[in-house]
């Protein structure tokens, strides 16, 4: 079941960490799921598969209603073949998921979305954003000086 997110006090795009907070704010329900994602730490060794190659716990089970859990490829393949995953990855140190994956279960038209590597992916926690840097203030500050 699709979950509609609508906000219409502002036309901006709305973070994704903000997506709980506003079901709340409307007293609506959010999907447990979406709280625990939130709040799961990723990229973590698979103590399970250690060996392995591809160990990196980068994978969350909507389905399953295990809290903090983020598991490896192996795992998934084992507990999580008939579930719903999601697939975290990395830009910049920071966790995104792509639209696609979560666009079938939650109403992200309202949440900024960004395209790294030709896919267009939302991140989890707010992107933190660089004031005072770039080219036109460097500009101002070197066109300033005497």
């Amino acid at each position: 079941m699709k979950r509609v997110i609508t906000h219409n006090q502002t036309k901006e795009p709305i973070p994704f960490v903000m997506l709980s907070k506003l079901l709340m704010m409307r007293k609506e329900m959010a999907p447990s799921w979406l709280e625990l994602l939130l709040v799961t730490q990723f990229f973590s060794t698979c103590t399970n598969h250690l060996r392995s190659s591809r160990n990196e716990c980068n994978l969350f089970c909507i389905d399953c209603e295990e809290q903090l859990v983020a598991f490896c490829y192996y795992c998934k393949s084992r507990h999580h073949s008939t579930h719903r995953v999601i697939q975290i990855r990395r830009s910049s140190y920071h966790d995104v998921v792509r639209a696609s994956e979560v666009e079938d279960i939650l109403d992200i038209s309202n949440v900024q979305t960004y395209v790294i590597n030709g896919a267009k992916v939302v991140f989890l926690n707010e992107r933190p954003q660089v004031r005072g840097c770039g080219a036109s203030v460097g500009k101002a500050l070197s066109s300033s000086s005497p």
